[in-house]
C-alpha cells in the first residue's frame, strides 16, 4: 500500500475512534462521579491513568475486575488514546476539572 493511502487509512481510523471514545469516557466519568461500588475505584484509576499515565499507572489486568460494559468502554478509550488525536478529558464538558475531582475524591 502506498504511504499516502496508509496515512489516510490511519487518519480515518483515528477519527472513527474518537467519537465512541468520547462517549465511553463520559460514561466512565459519570460512573466515577455518581456511583459507589467496588468497581468504581478501578474506574477512577483508569480515568486517572488516561489523564496522566506517569503519575497514575494502570495495570491492564484490572480490566478483569469490572463489568463487561465498563471494560468495553475502557477499551474504546484505549483505542482513541492509541491514535492520540485528542486527550480524552478534553472531549467531555469540563473534563479537566471533573477528572481532577474524581482523582481527589
Amino acid at each position: 500500500m502506498p504511504l499516502e493511502e496508509q496515512l489516510d487509512s490511519y487518519r480515518q481510523r483515528a477519527s472513527a475512534a474518537q467519537g465512541p471514545a468520547s462517549q465511553a469516557f463520559a460514561r466512565l466519568l459519570d460512573l466515577a462521579e455518581h456511583k459507589n461500588s467496588g468497581q468504581i475505584r478501578t474506574v477512577v484509576q483508569f480515568l486517572a491513568s488516561t489523564y496522566n499515565g506517569q503519575a497514575f499507572p494502570f495495570d491492564p489486568f484490572n480490566l478483569r475486575n469490572v463489568d463487561v460494559d465498563i471494560s468495553d468502554d475502557m477499551l474504546l478509550c484505549l483505542d482513541a488514546l492509541r491514535w492520540g488525536k485528542a486527550d480524552l478529558y478534553k472531549l467531555v464538558p469540563n473534563g479537566d476539572q471533573r477528572v481532577k475531582d474524581v482523582i481527589k475524591d
